[in-house]
């Protein structure tokens, strides 16, 4: 017996146990009338004839079902090997609840077609930072290798004078000292932008909304940058703004530390004391820097997730990636951020820290 007649029993067998209560329904139509005409002893003769002749046509009635529904099995399992890349072709629905079955299952597979898109375009996002990560993060990698080969060099020749002390090495020493420390800490603000960008697909499920006080969220971002600041020799001005707000104060404090590493990583040497300044105008919380400034026809783009603008392409080090976090968490927070920027002048970022609707 080969496969095809095995596969047509088996489904017969699933056909004839899915049918069984019409044909019990049948076969007691058939005992019925044979035995009420029998209890009035009536003549059976044509009750006969017309009973084999209803069992014919009940046998061609059931057999041209059993092929249909063969046929819509064969169609239904062709279908499901196509189901990875469509769903099409089902076969048409012969009552109320198929199509409502099949209602069902086009929305179930149209939702997991969404969700597969999402997934890889999530997959191809992560797999694009992931490599400018990799790439960013070997520069400070590279610099503090050769730091420290300086720095063994250095001791090394310190131990072959005599005079091991002298003024001229030990600035030397603290100026390798204060540039593995930059260098350490851009690793650290990498690692952190890594985490943050990864947790950006789930994080209203991290958010924890309560009042909060500003200064206190303002005062970690500031500790944090504290050596940078005297590393750099930037002043920094700033009074307390003694006002709370409705927010998340974990990732408030990303965006603020965000905006602040911005400030001190483009504002370069100048004639006059560079400076950051934080204060409030109204609602809005404003860091100000006197960097380089932000070119006009970049503006409009700088939140753009990899734009670098003619800064970050001169710089070089730029991901692109900084303001586009800002811009994802503040809107989730339902804030609002915004740049102005003169070029030569200065950068000013805004944050509305109103409830926006």
């Amino acid at each position: 017996m080969n496969g095809s007649m095995q596969r047509t029993i088996a489904l017969l067998g699933r056909y004839l146990k899915e049918h069984l209560g019409e044909f019990i329904m049948y076969a007691g139509f058939m005992v019925i009338f044979p035995g009420i005409f029998s209890l009035y002893n009536i003549r059976t003769d044509a009750v006969k004839y017309t009973s084999l002749l209803a069992f014919a046509w009940f046998l061609l009635w059931e057999t041209a079902r059993f092929l249909k529904y063969k046929r819509r099995h064969e169609e239904l399992a062709e279908t499901e090997r196509r189901v990875p890349a469509e769903l099409c072709g089902l076969p048409g629905a012969d009552s109320l609840i198929e199509e409502d079955y099949q209602r069902i299952l086009n929305t179930v597979f149209r939702d997991k077609t969404e969700t597969e898109s999402a997934g890889r375009e999530f997959r191809r996002e992560m797999a694009d930072y992931y490599g400018m990560w990799v790439h960013q993060i070997k520069t400070p990698i590279a610099a503090l290798r050769v730091l420290l080969q300086s720095a063994l060099l250095a001791d090394g020749a310190g131990c072959l004078k005599e005079d091991a002390g002298s003024g001229t090495e030990e600035e030397s020493l603290f100026a390798l000292n204060r540039e593995m420390k930059q260098e350490l800490f851009k690793i650290e603000q990498y690692v952190e932008m890594v985490l943050a960008y990864f947790r950006t697909s789930d994080m209203p499920s991290d958010f924890v909304f309560a009042q909060y006080d500003l200064d206190d969220i303002i005062r970690q971002a500031v500790k944090k940058y504290s050596q940078m600041f005297i590393l750099q020799k930037i002043r920094l001005n700033y009074e307390p703004v003694r006002k709370t707000v409705l927010t998340d104060e974990k990732w408030l404090t990303f965006v603020v530390e965000q905006l602040l590493s911005n400030a001190l990583k483009y504002t370069r040497q100048k004639a006059y004391p560079n400076s950051i300044s934080i204060y409030m105008e109204g609602e809005c919380l404003v860091i100000k820097d006197t960097g380089i400034g932000i070119w006009a026809e970049d503006l409009p783009r700088v939140f753009e997730k990899g734009f670098t603008g003619y800064n970050g392409r001169a710089d070089k080090k730029s991901t692109g990636i900084g303001l586009y976090l800002c811009r994802t968490v503040t809107d989730k927070l339902r804030h609002r951020i915004w740049l102005e920027s003169e070029v030569g002048e200065g950068t000013r970022a805004y944050i509305d820290l109103g409830r926006g609707e």
